[in-house]
């Protein structure tokens, strides 16, 4: 189990499987955003907060729903 408090630590797993180029800027204003998102919640919250990805449940999607098959 693997737990992130640290708002670039959480960033990066995320963006992970996408593999952005790092230097493009559309990928630095992108972390830009997210990590002023994360902080202002951070911030807001009564305590310190950690995700722990381990432990996010699965989503389902029904792709025949969406016309996809």
């Amino acid at each position: 189990m693997t737990t992130y408090t640290s708002p670039r630590a959480i960033i990066d797993f995320c963006l992970a499987p996408l593999e952005l180029d790092a230097s493009a800027q559309a990928s630095l204003e992108v972390r830009r955003r997210l990590e002023h998102v994360i902080k202002t919640f951070q911030a807001k919250a009564a305590k310190p907060l950690s995700v722990d990805f381990s432990a996010m449940p699965s989503q389902v999607i029904n792709e025949a729903a969406h016309g996809y098959e």
